[in-house]
């Protein structure tokens, strides 16, 4: 059962139904997408925005125009695992993301197939999921997964610090986010 972001009540997968859903994607093209999502933890837009842009991709890291208003800083390096690495490269080959509806609507067709609950499940759910895992697993490095993420220490304090994952959650969580630490 999907845990429900205790913001906006977006669904943020446990380690198991991402695994499930990831499998459930039936087009290659289309798990490359989700998994650049899910591993850079990129607003939407953000990853629209850097698609061809191989450039962007510089040491273990993704440069991105941060799309948010209230964000002084006009880009961010968003940090990337080996996973994320290859993640992102897959996404540059092939083609670029749909508009947000075709998206949401694939989400909640693959979570169907995948015997997840669509409920709460959108376009932010990769990103919250992802920055939940990163917290949990790297309490110590919560700056860090802040300024990657291009979020305030207040709205991840209020938004991401007190998720209650199982302790199988948590091991679960550490085979999508090794290596990022590094």
């Amino acid at each position: 059962m999907t845990i429900e972001h205790p913001a906006s009540g977006t669904a943020i997968f446990k380690p198991e139904e991402l695994r499930n859903l990831i499998n459930s994607i039936p087009r290659n093209s289309d798990k490359d997408k989700f998994e650049a999502l899910l591993y850079s933890g990129c607003r939407y837009t953000e990853l629209q925005e850097v698609h061809g842009k191989q450039h962007r991709l510089q040491q273990s890291s993704l440069k991105v125009r941060n799309t948010k208003a209230l964000v002084k800083a006009k880009n961010r390096y968003v940090k990337l695992n080996r996973q994320g690495e290859r993640a992102i490269n897959n996404f540059f080959r092939g083609s670029n993301l749909p508009s947000y509806v075709a998206w949401w609507q694939n989400l909640k067709r693959w979570c169907r197939n995948a015997g997840i609950n669509p409920s709460g499940v959108g376009i932010k759910s990769t990103r919250k999921t992802w920055e939940s895992y990163l917290v949990t697993i790297y309490p110590q490095l919560t700056e860090r997964i802040f300024l990657s993420q291009g979020h305030t220490d207040l709205i991840a304090l209020k938004h991401y610090l007190m998720i209650p994952f199982s302790k199988e959650d948590k091991e679960g969580m550490l085979y999508f986010v090794e290596g990022w630490n590094e």
